[in-house]
């Protein structure tokens, strides 16, 4: 029996999810989802080429990570999500925690980034059994280097605020903004090598996709 892709599982979620809460909510996200793909706020996301941000974040129990070190000495699969609270988010996380022996094997790191404090980011690990690291992206300055980071529109903050998501506090207090949903994979040295930026969250890269991308820089290393 084939297992379901990453995406078919989050197609299934999303049509369930459609039923629960009705069209007038879906039709609300479905709107905001368009407009935010529509607008200019992804004409700077870095792209294949481009040198990811060296910088340094807490993990989830407050420890300080340095991306810039870590893409210097090894590969890495980055994967930039909105927050436990978010069910897509989760779905996503359990996929590459599946694919991490694979990953590791390549001899690469996989880690995850969102911009909830790291209370909330050890919350995520310990309920979706993460064996990676966890950051926080508090302030939003790896989201705003890469180009992902947006504020929220106000229908979509008074749709959060009535399902009891409040961002700001989850994300230390800061602001009604989030990054898109995005995944790296980071060549040894530091440039990216491939960049999955959707601005529709419930689209994801799948882990296979980041694992082919891996491949690619092996061959090319041991060419």
């Amino acid at each position: 029996m084939t297992s379901l892709s990453l995406q078919d599982t989050l197609d299934q979620f999303r049509v369930s999810w459609a039923e629960r809460v009705g069209p007038a909510i879906a039709r609300t996200i479905e709107a905001d989802n368009a407009a935010l793909a529509a607008g200019p706020h992804l004409a700077r996301a870095l792209r294949p080429g481009d040198a990811f941000p060296r910088v340094v974040l807490p993990d989830a129990r407050g420890r300080p990570v340095d991306l810039g070190a870590l893409a210097d000495a090894t590969p890495l699969v980055v994967t930039i999500y909105r927050g436990g609270w978010c069910p897509y988010c989760n779905l996503a996380l359990r996929a590459y925690q599946a694919a991490l022996a694979e990953i590791a094997g390549l001899g690469a790191r996989l880690v995850a980034v969102s911009p909830e404090a790291p209370d909330h980011g050890l919350d995520t690990a310990q309920t979706n059994a993460l064996a990676f690291p966890v950051l926080s992206d508090e302030g939003g300055r790896l989201a705003e280097a890469l180009g992902i980071r947006f504020v929220l529109s106000p229908e979509i903050r008074a749709l959060y605020a009535r399902f009891g998501h409040d961002l700001p506090a989850r994300h230390g207090g800061g602001d009604w903004s989030l990054p898109v949903p995005a995944t790296y994979v980071v060549a040894r040295g530091g440039r990216i090598a491939l960049a999955h930026v959707e601005a529709d969250y419930r689209r994801r890269l799948d882990p296979g996709e980041a694992l082919a991308a891996l491949r690619r820089l092996a061959a090319a290393r041991a060419a």
